[in-house]
Order: C-alpha cells, then structure tokens, then sequence
C-alpha cells in the first residue's frame, strides 16, 4: 500500500514540473547501427532469435546467430569503429547531470517523464514501467544506474504520448540480467560488464557493452526507428515492361499443368509448348506457342533479371541452408550466396511504407517446406517482392508465396495447392504447375517497351504479328543497324501516324489507337529505306 502510494505521489509531482526536456541524447556514431554489441567479449546465441541491425565484437566472436537482419561484423574496421563510438557515448551519458534520484526498484505501475534519473547502486525492474513523453518527440530519458540492473519475469517499459526508443537509454555499471519475458525499450550500455538476454525477451533498442559478453537465447531484438534514423524504402523495382502481362512464363522451355489452376495474367514461353491450362480459369491469354508477345516477354525477362542481379547487395543472409523460420527482414537487397533451403515462414516487414522494395538475391536454387509462408507485414505489398534465383525453383505443397519470382537458367515447379500473389519466370527452364493459384500483382504495360531478341530471317526487318490489333513488334534482323533505325508508318492518305526510333534490336509498337484498314511503313537507317512494306491492322 504505501509503495502504491509513493508511486502515486511520485508521478504526481512530476506532472506538475514544467514540461522540459531534460538530458540531451548521446551521439551513437556507428554504433546505432548495431543491435548486439561488445567492444570486448564474446557474443552468442541458442534458440531462435529475430534480430534487425548489426551484430558483431571487436575483440571475440559471435557464434550460432544463423540469419540476422543486418551485418555481422566480428573484429574488422566497422567493429573497431562502433567500440570508439560506443566509448564516446558511454562518456556522455556517464557525464549528464541527474535531475532525479528515484529509488532502485524501478516499475511497478511507475510513470516518469523526461530527465536524467540517478540511482546509486544496483536496481531492478518489476512489472511495467511508464515513460510519458508528454507530446515532445524530443523527449530523452537517461538512466544512470551505479551497479548491475535485473529485471523480473514479464517486465515491460512502456512508452506513451509520443516517447520514442530512440531517446531512451540505460547507462549500467555492471551486469544487465533480463528474465523471460521483459520488454526493454531503448539503448542499453554495459560498461566492463555482460549482458544476458532470455527467452520471450523483446527489445526495442541496442545492448552494448564496452567490455564484456553478450548472450542471447531465443529473444526478439530491433534497433529503434526515428531519431533521424535512415528511412528504410528499400532498391528501386525494376521496370517489368512487357514481362507485368505475364502471371507464369518460360523464356526457353515448356510450360505444363496438372490440376485444375487458376492463373491472374497470361500463361506462356517462347521455345516451346504451353499445355493443361483451361482457359476458363486463366484471367489472361494463354500462348500454346510461341508469338510476338512471348518474344517480347523473353527479352524484357532478360533485361528484368539482368537488373536484379546487379544491383549493389545491402546485406548478406550468412546461413542460406536455414532460411525463413520467422526470419523478419525490413526494405533492402539482401544477397544468399548458396542454395537456399526455405522453412516455416519469412516476414517481411515495410514499416509502413506501402511502396518499400524488398529484393532477394538468391546465388543458388532455392527449395521450401510444405506450408512454407511469406508474410507481409506494416504496409508490405507483394508487387514490390523481387526473388532474384539463380537455379532451380521449387514451391512445395500448399505453400503461399508473396513476390516476382525470377528464376535464372533452372526449372520452376510450383507444387500442389501452392498460392502465389505475383508471377513466376524463368529465363531457361520448364515450368511444371499442379493444382495452384497464381494472381499477378502488376499491371499490364507494354505501351513504347524496348525490348531485345534474335530472329533469323533474309529481310533486313520483320514486323509481326502482321495483321496485327493492339501492337506488332519490329525486329532488325542486322544488328549493325540498330543505332540508327528508325520506323515511320503511313496511312492511305500519306499521313504519318508512327514515328518511332530503334535503339534496340526488337522494339513493340503500340497501335491500339489505329484503326482497321491498310497501312505502309519504312525503316530509315544511316538515311537510306532499307525496307518498306504493307501493315493491316484489324481492330
């Protein structure tokens, strides 16, 4: 009673001080960017903890971490540089001038607002602590705490009226103990002490510390956003062009299904058949054989992988062969550089960005488990998923998939009762489908696509399809006459109504707007005609 009480009047009192900031945050440096961290000791996991930001020592290892959702970087110069960081901010905080002296045994219904709070000796958190942050974003809160801290089982610090992680930090002179359950909120620095994180454990902010271990088992850990924080969007998509029609598609190899399949998008390959789909279930043109559009589609995957593969990689997944298992990943390119083994679930997370970018380079087939799920979470869309796989593509049985699924030089299978919100392509490979739900995320644009592709052919030019309604492709046959094609089309009155450069060796031509009847084209290349001809369109 009387402790309820001396909270009671505790935050009353605090309430009626002015609304001032008091404490100024420390200046991180590199060390923001890392969620574990030991300037000397070792840092080591056991179970199956969820980490976003970087991991690493500057004198020690890190061990048993699997995939992390940011760099590890054990005793190289990004270790080095986040230990003298880490000293720098730990000197800050250890200077800031206390404006409060609460007794140790923090929590238990306790609100505190803003300041630099002081307590002499060892202290412990039980139930829930409150930081209001009294409508300031700007508001920092400084623990200072001249011994170990402990907190209880199913501890939580609570943030309120605008307080952020990010302004919240534990200076501790000793060791940081965290039972089962805790939620800690803000960045805590051990100094020339260990860390120790249990199961069921959450923290929003970083555990650092200047000399000692870090040990972690089964706990979720993110570095906090705000605090002028980088604003994650993740690469920029790739421009899909005539490839956004397609909801499956081989460039080179048969296309086959088994089952009744429903497919959002066109359904084809250009070298090849495409059997087993019924038209009454695909929303979409389904291409038996090869035509202009699958051409088109095949040098525009080219152009779509090629992208993918090189962009510049933000973070490499060290443990390809264990992938997923309620990995969460945030907007970046993130690289595996072997064969990728998929169990259980993967989330990804747009932190509420609806247009964040999420793409996965994967330098190795990738397989999954049965019931196998990507997640999208916080504003996530799977129009902006791109699956980079160099090899083959297995889905297993009634799994969900979220994404654009590029598969480099490998079949794709995708298994009984798979759901696939996006497409699938492959650039050479079969493409074998049983009984699944594909749905294209992207809209359908092939309105001035440029495209390449071959064509053996005696003309110096061929258009087709020839008649044509929505649009024909020209292709030029003579490579050395792309840099200065050009193509203009004429009605029967002489009137020019397509003037089109070829930059490439196969380009589409939109020609929806043109109505039915005869046409007649040239292609001027260098200055000289070096073909003309009859064009029909039937609208």
């Amino acid at each position: 009673m009387k402790t309820k009480l001396l909270n009671s009047l505790s935050a009353a009192i605090l309430f009626l001080m002015p609304n001032v900031n008091f404490g100024q945050a420390p200046t991180l440096g590199t060390a923001a960017n890392f969620v574990l961290f030991s300037s000397v000791g070792a840092l080591s996991n056991t179970g199956l903890s969820q980490l976003t930001g970087n991991v690493g020592t500057n004198s020690g290892s890190s061990t048993t971490f699997g995939n992390v959702n940011g760099g590890m970087h054990d005793n190289d110069l990004v270790s080095a540089q986040c230990a003298t960081d880490l000293l720098a901010a730990y000197n800050q905080l250890n200077s800031a001038v206390p404006t409060y002296f609460p007794a140790p045994l923090l929590g238990n219904g306790q609100i505190l607002i803003a300041g630099v709070y002081s307590i002499s000796g060892a202290s412990t958190l039980n139930l829930d602590l409150t930081l209001n942050g009294q409508n300031n974003p700007n508001a920092v809160f400084i623990f200072q705490i001249s011994g170990p801290l402990s907190t209880n089982a199913n501890s939580k610090v609570k943030l309120i009226n605008g307080a952020l992680a990010c302004n919240v930090f534990w200076k501790v002179e000793g060791l940081v103990s965290m039972a089962s359950g805790t939620t800690m909120r803000g960045t805590v620095i051990a100094n020339n002490a260990a860390i120790e994180m249990n199961t069921n454990d959450t923290l929003e902010g970083r555990a650092l510390s200047t000399a000692g271990a870090v040990t972690i088992n089964g706990i979720l850990a993110y570095t906090p956003i705000g605090c002028n924080s980088p604003v994650l969007t993740g690469p920029n998509a790739p421009n899909l062009a005539s490839t956004s029609c397609y909801g499956l598609f081989s460039a080179s190899g048969a296309i086959t299904n088994a089952g009744t399949t429903y497919v959002t998008g066109d359904v084809g390959t250009n070298v090849g058949l495409t059997t087993g789909f019924d038209a009454l279930n695909v929303t979409g043109t389904i291409h038996p054989i090869p035509d202009g559009s699958t051409a088109a589609c095949a040098a525009d995957l080219g152009n779509v992988y090629t992208y993918l593969n090189t962009l510049p990689a933000d973070i490499e997944l060290m443990h390809p062969e264990s992938f997923g298992h309620n990995l969460v990943l945030t907007p970046h390119t993130y690289i595996m550089n072997a064969a990728t083994s998929f169990t259980d679930t993967l989330f990804l997370n747009a932190l509420g960005d609806a247009n964040a970018v999420f793409v996965l380079q994967l330098k190795g087939a990738l397989s999954t488990s049965t019931y196998s799920k990507v997640i999208l979470i916080n504003g996530a869309q799977a129009k902006n998923v791109y699956w980079m796989v160099d090899g083959a593509v297995s889905i297993n049985d009634y799994s969900v998939f979220n994404g654009t699924i590029v598969c480099n030089n490998g079949a794709v299978a995708l298994n009984t009762g798979v759901t696939l919100n996006g497409s699938a392509f492959t650039t050479t490979g079969t493409f074998t489908t049983a009984a699944i739900t594909a749905t294209k995320t992207s809209s359908c644009l092939t309105t001035g696509v440029a495209s390449t592709i071959s064509g053996n052919t005696n003309a110096m030019v061929t258009i087709y399809p020839n008649p044509f309604s929505d649009f024909t492709v020209i292709m030029v046959n003579d490579a050395s006459e792309i840099k200065q094609a050009e193509l203009m089309v004429y009605n029967v009155l002489g009137e020019e109504v397509v003037n089109s450069i070829i930059t490439k060796q196969a380009t589409i031509i939109d020609t929806n707007y043109l109505t039915s009847g005869i046409y007649f084209y040239k292609v001027i290349s260098n200055n000289k005609i070096i073909q003309s001809g009859k064009l029909i369109s039937q609208q």
